[in-house]
């Protein structure tokens, strides 16, 4: 087996460290021991993004927010399937994460950060979230690794009472508030429903071939016309 290469390392917001290593073809990034994301396991994130986008009443005009860029997949499969008058904000915590996608991770961003669609913003999806008022047509949350996060303690704010309380604030009626997650989590799934979504939970494959371990996605449609 070839040896992992460290190619960078990033810091986060509040503590902690992130670090990007190559093995082969294959790019992972890690914090402490734990991997948070790899080249090779994009399945559940383009999914991510391809099962929201056909919950979008018009894809074409759509105003979609996502929190946490990783990798680009779920920008990047958002992208392909929203039309030309989508406006796409894309919020990422750590600047490293953008330095890597314009450097070492360039081969997998196909140009989706200089689209004239996207908006970067380099800061908290939380900020973003307060601050809109039923501005997004979908939000799309792959922050951390899901409710039961690793990285960051304030990132649990996202998933809070409040915190699902300001994202349906900022969704449009009918907008889809959509949750990456990499385990089950019956107390969330029961927390948004509390919080007056309409929920569809589907279990997902961590590989685009229809591999890998078992994520899941919720799908929390705000109701309204």
């Amino acid at each position: 087996m070839q040896a992992r290469e460290l190619l960078g390392t990033a810091a986060i917001p509040g503590g902690g460290e992130l670090k990007l290593f190559r093995r082969g073809s294959d790019f992972m990034i890690l914090l402490d021991r734990n991997e948070l994301m790899s080249s090779r396991m994009s399945g559940s994130e383009e999914a991510l993004a391809t099962m929201t986008c056909e919950r979008l009443r018009n894809p074409s005009t759509a105003r979609v927010l996502i929190g946490g860029y990783g990798m680009g997949f779920t920008l990047r499969a958002a992208l392909r399937r929203l039309g030309p008058g989508a406006r796409v904000t894309v919020a990422e915590l750590v600047p490293g994460i953008l330095a890597w996608a314009r450097g070492p991770l360039q081969h997998l961003t196909a140009n989706c950060l200089d689209d004239p669609r996207v908006v970067i913003v380099e800061g908290d999806v939380g900020a973003v979230i307060a601050a809109a008022d039923a501005s997004f047509d979908a939000i799309l949350l792959d922050v951390d690794n899901g409710p039961d996060g690793l990285t960051r303690a304030d990132n649990d704010r996202l998933y809070s009472k409040q915190g699902l309380e300001a994202a349906k604030a900022a969704l449009r009626p009918g907008g889809v508030l959509a949750v990456w997650s990499a385990a089950p989590d019956p107390a969330f799934a029961r927390a948004l429903r509390k919080a007056g979504f309409d929920v569809d939970e589907v279990a997902v494959r961590a590989r685009s071939n229809g591999k890998g371990a078992r994520h899941v996605i919720w799908f929390a449609r705000k109701k309204g016309d």
